[in-house]
């Protein structure tokens, strides 16, 4: 992702993507579908950062963190479509299976994307076909002032390496995208939830399609809420957990036989927490600098997604059906109570360092001292000459570049 034009990287691995969802028609038994999901995990693994990165490329962290549940609107909002398609399909008396259609049908869109993606995909800003070079220039200077660190660097820095493996805050981010994703199973158990509770098996689609719905409507309500209402990101974080905690008591505790409650509980619990995963994963990338540990950091929270999600479905245990009580325990206690608090250390954290430096930042400004540091360069002669520069075109880390104010 470094090393290679990120539009490219981008078209070729949505590519790689739409082909493994073709290749899940030639399985034939559950063993079969086993590499096929190894393989489309790590092509999944590597789009989230690379659209992470280029968010914050033309947008600074404080927009960033705004536009973000805006953003992932479209993923949420994902079993919408893919809920009527199912629902039409069931229908289907083709000799060719309803799930293959679907599989073929979703890996259809994936390719076309894949070629939108190689054409129009954005390197960075100041390649961006779609806007005009006076905009390009703007959105550079903004990004370098608002940021004091570069937008795009092509080599890897092995100092920036050990940084982010050395800066307790990156280990924080994946240990709460690990703790939130215990979770995540229940956007896939969901619909035998559904069933379990009453609704039938095409109406289940349906189902899925109004808690996608639901989950769009909540985006739109964090994106107004987050540029309106001036809170921490910690605290939004901790507040999109609390409608999961009431939803996941209501699933455990209502009498099963109040078919409607349940589902809206489970409703509620399934399609909030998710803002939550929204606001951490863009303030993992704004919250640091130096592109090669941007990337880096990036690699922590989808290790902690990663691992959690082949954890989240061994807490659903079949004989637990159809409640499954340690499953909404572990949920509510880990995921929904426990990733607010890590989020709140993280906020503790980034205040105390910015607290230092605005307080290094005053005192440079009182001496007179500008937003410069100095590079070597080989002039005419031969020479090595010391040129002063911006501090933003040095690629900087967040901890080597004190001018970085943490956004919170």
């Amino acid at each position: 992702m470094q090393r290679v034009p990120l539009g490219r990287f981008m078209g070729v691995t949505i590519f790689l993507w739409s082909l493994i969802v073709f290749l899940h028609c030639t399985a034939t038994s559950y063993g079969g579908l086993i590499p096929l999901r190894l393989f489309l995990g790590m092509v999944e693994a590597t789009v989230v950062p690379a659209i992470e990165i280029t968010l914050g490329m033309f947008f600074v962290p404080e927009v960033h963190g705004i536009l973000q549940p805006l953003f992932w609107v479209s993923c949420m909002g994902a079993p919408i479509p893919a809920g009527f398609i199912a629902y039409g399909l069931l229908y289907s008396h083709s000799a060719v299976a309803p799930w293959k259609l679907f599989i073929i049908t979703t890996g259809g869109l994936t390719f076309f994307l894949s070629i939108i993606a190689w054409f129009l995909y954005p390197n960075n800003p100041a390649e961006a076909r779609f806007l005009s070079l006076e905009e390009r220039l703007f959105l550079v200077t903004r990004i370098h002032d608002a940021t004091t660190s570069s937008i795009e660097y092509k080599k890897v820095k092995q100092s920036q390496l050990r940084e982010v493996v050395r800066d307790p805050v990156s280990w924080l981010f994946g240990l709460q995208a690990f703790t939130l994703m215990i979770s995540n199973n229940i956007a896939y158990q969901q619909n035998l939830l559904f069933v379990s509770i009453g609704v039938d098996d095409l109406g289940s689609t349906l189902v899925s399609a109004a808690s996608g719905g639901f989950s769009v409507a909540c985006c739109i309500v964090a994106t107004l809420l987050l540029r309106y209402v001036p809170w921490r990101r910690a605290y939004w974080g901790t507040f999109w957990c609390l409608p999961a905690i009431a939803g996941g008591i209501g699933m455990a505790a209502l009498d099963w036989n109040r078919k409607e409650s349940l589902l809206a509980c489970l409703i509620l619990a399934g399609g909030t927490f998710g803002i939550t995963y929204i606001i951490a994963l863009g303030w993992t990338t704004s919250t640091a600098a130096g592109y090669t540990k941007k990337l880096a950091r990036n690699v922590f929270f989808m290790a902690g997604y990663g691992i959690a999600n082949l954890i989240s479905p061994q807490i659903w245990v079949p004989s637990d059906a159809p409640r499954y009580y340690p499953a909404w325990i572990i949920q509510i206690v880990i995921s929904w109570a426990g990733t607010p608090l890590i989020l709140i250390v993280i906020d503790v954290i980034l205040s105390r360092r910015n607290k230092e430096r605005y307080a290094w930042i005053a005192q440079q400004e009182a001496a007179g001292k500008t937003r410069t540091g100095v590079i070597e360069q080989i002039d005419a002669d031969g020479n090595k000459t010391e040129v002063e520069v911006d501090i933003s075109l040095l690629d900087l880390t967040d901890l080597e570049n004190k001018y970085f104010i943490y956004p919170l």
